[in-house]
């Protein structure tokens, strides 16, 4: 399947690499011009400044957290580990508005519990 990016024609009729898919503009270096990389993926999970691109097909991210979530229960089994069930409800978290609620309320939880911490070793120092 073409990638809508690089089917698109600049002003002279050439195909130009790295345009914008809508307007076709090529990025010519202005403050207000977009990017000229735009996200050539589906959806991703960040965490911190680690991303990892997931499948475009809701299906298929769906498959991937419940597996994640299945096997990292069987984690003391070798090779699999604990460590798949947060990962699994992560990329469940993309698709589940219930799943994502739970992950931001942990979120922000944590966040602040970090702070108080933070917060309470100045304090002492």
């Amino acid at each position: 399947m073409m990638d809508e990016v690089d089917a698109v024609a600049g002003p002279a009729g050439k195909a130009v690499e790295n345009a914008h898919p809508k307007t076709g503009d090529a990025g010519t270096g202005s403050a207000d011009a977009r990017s000229p990389h735009p996200r050539r993926h589906g959806p991703q999970i960040s965490i911190g400044s680690w991303h990892m691109p997931l499948p475009r097909q809701k299906w298929l991210r769906v498959l991937i957290g419940c597996l994640l979530v299945v096997f990292g229960l069987l984690g003391f089994l070798p090779i699999l580990g604990f460590w798949m069930v947060p990962l699994g409800l992560v990329v469940l978290s993309h698709d589940s508005s219930y799943i994502r609620r739970k992950r931001r309320r942990m979120a922000v939880w944590w966040e602040r519990r970090k702070r108080a911490k933070a917060a309470a070793k100045l304090k002492s120092a």
